[in-house]
C-alpha cells in the first residue's frame, strides 16, 4: 500500500469512484482507435472492470472492506440477475442441447477431485484444519458465496484459515475469469483446432440478436423507471421474504434470494413483462453486474497473497486440475470453447460472472451462463460436502 490509509473511504465516494472507473473502461472499449480496438479485442473491458479496482485497493486508493460492497452483493446482484433472466429466451436456449450440461458437470468433477489432490500436495505446509478451507473454497467454486457460507458453517472453518482462502477465492478464481475472457478472442481458432461444431451456438445467438433488433425501442423515461423500479422493488421484497425463511447449513437468506429471484425472472420471461427488454432491461441489468464485479475486485488486496503463498499455490494447482478435466472433456466431445467457458464459470464464478463471460463469447447468450450459474447454486453445497469428505480423508493420510 502506498498510503497509510485508503484515500477514499466514504461509501458514496467509493461508489462514485468505481462507477467512474467502469464508465471510463467501457468508453475506451467502444473507441474506434485502431490500437484500442485491437487491445480490447484480446483484453476485453470486463477484465479491467475487475482488475483496476483490485489495483486501486492494493495501492491504497480504496479499502478492501466497505458497507458499499455488502449492499451491492445483497441488493444489486439480485437486481441484475432479475433483469437478465427477465429477458431470457428459454426455448431458444434449450436448443443448445446437452453438451453445455455435460461440460458444466465435468467442471464440477474437476473441482471436486482437484481440491483433495491439491491438498495432498501442500498438506505438509498447511495446518491440520486446512481441509475445512478446501471445503469452503469448494462451496464457492461450485456455486458461489452462499454455498461457501454453508460449508463454513458445516465444517467450522477457523478464521485463520478462512482469511487466506478468501484471498485465493478472489485472486485465483477471478484471474481465471480474466483468462477465460481473454480466450474469447481466440474461440474461432480453438473451435477449428478442436473440430467443434459451433453452428448451433451461432444460430441461436443470431436468432436472439435478430429478435432484439426487430423489437428494440428507444429508451424512454417511463420504461426506464419501470425497469429500475421493478428490478429493485422485486429484489428488495424477495430479499426481505428470504430472511423469514428457514436457514440451514445449506440454505442462507442469500441462497434463498438467488433461487427465488431466478425463478421469478424465468417466469416473467414468459409474460408481457418481458417486453421491457425492448427498452433495454438486460442492459440495465448488466450495469448492475459490472458494478458488482468492480466491488469484487476492490475486495482483493494483492498484498495478502504474500501472506499466504502456500494457499495461493494450492489454489492454482486445484484450478489447473479443473481446467485440464474440462478441456479434456471438450476435446472428447468436440465441444466449442463457449461451452468450456460457461461450464467453467458456472462453477467457479457462479451467477455473478458466468453470464458476463458468456456475453463476451456470444453477446446474446448471457442467459445461458446465468442458468449455468444457477445450476451451480443448486448443486454447489452438495458437491462441496462431497469434496469436504474427500479433503478430510486426505488430511488424515498426509
Amino acid at each position: 500500500m502506498l498510503f497509510a490509509a485508503p484515500l477514499i473511504q466514504d461509501p458514496m465516494a467509493i461508489f462514485a469512484y468505481l462507477t467512474a472507473v467502469v464508465g471510463l473502461i467501457f468508453i475506451l472499449g467502444e473507441s474506434q482507435n485502431p490500437f484500442l480496438k485491437k487491445f480490447f479485442h484480446y483484453a476485453p473491458p470486463l477484465i479491467w472492470t475487475y482488475f483496476i479496482p483490485m489495483i486501486s485497493t492494493t495501492v491504497g486508493i480504496i479499502p478492501d472492506q466497505s458497507s458499499l460492497y455488502d449492499f451491492v452483493s445483497t441488493y444489486v446482484l439480485p437486481f441484475g440477475l432479475l433483469l437478465l433472466l427477465l429477458s431470457a429466451n428459454v426455448p431458444a436456449t434449450l436448443k443448445l442441447g446437452s453438451k453445455a450440461l455435460i461440460m458444466f458437470f465435468a467442471g464440477t468433477f474437476g473441482i471436486m477431485i482437484g481440491g483433495p489432490i491439491a491438498l495432498a500436495i501442500f498438506q505438509p505446509l498447511l495446518p491440520d484444519q486446512a481441509w475445512t478451507g478446501v471445503a469452503a473454497l469448494a462451496g464457492s467454486w461450485i456455486g458461489g458465496s452462499a454455498n461457501m457460507a454453508a460449508l463454513i458453517e458445516a465444517t467450522g472453518t477457523p478464521q485463520e484459515i478462512l482469511s487466506p482462502i478468501i484471498v485465493v477465492d478472489t485472486v485465483v478464481g477471478y484471474s481465471w475469469m480474466g483468462i477465460m475472457i481473454f480466450l474469447a478472442g481466440f474461440q474461432d481458432k480453438f473451435n477449428k483446432w478442436n473440430k467443434a461444431d459451433n453452428s448451433v451456438i451461432k444460430q441461436v445467438n443470431e436468432d436472439m440478436a435478430q429478435i432484439e433488433r426487430e423489437n428494440a425501442r428507444p429508451v424512454a423515461v417511463p420504461q426506464l423507471a419501470a425497469i429500475i423500479g421493478l428490478g429493485f422493488g422485486v429484489s428488495f421484497i424477495i430479499r426481505k421474504f428470504s430472511e423469514t425463511l428457514p436457514v440451514t447449513s445449506v440454505l442462507s437468506a442469500g441462497t434463498w434470494t438467488i433461487m427465488i429471484i431466478s425463478a421469478v425472472g424465468i417466469l416473467l420471461s414468459f409474460t408481457p413483462v418481458r417486453k421491457l427488454e425492448n427498452f433495454g432491461a438486460s442492459k440495465v441489468g448488466y450495469a448492475g453486474i459490472y458494478i458488482l464485479l468492480a466491488t469484487i475486485g476492490a475486495k482483493a488486496d494483492l498484498a495478502y497473497v504474500l501472506d499466504a503463498p502456500q494457499y495461493v499455490f494450492m489454489g492454482i494447482v486445484w484450478l489447473a486440475i479443473h481446467v485440464i478435466i474440462i478441456f479434456g472433456m471438450a476435446r472428447l466431445l468436440r465441444a466449442p470453447l463457449f461451452f468450456v467457458a460457461v461450464g467453467s464459470q458456472g462453477n467457479v464464478g457462479g451467477t455473478s460472472s458466468a453470464p458476463v463471460v458468456a456475453s463476451v463469447f456470444q453477446p446474446s447468450l448471457a442467459p445461458v451462463g446465468l442458468l449455468m450459474g444457477i445450476l451451480g447454486n443448486v448443486v454447489g453445497t452438495y458437491a462441496a460436502v462431497g469434496t469436504a469428505a474427500l479433503a478430510e480423508m486426505v488430511s488424515k493420510f498426509f
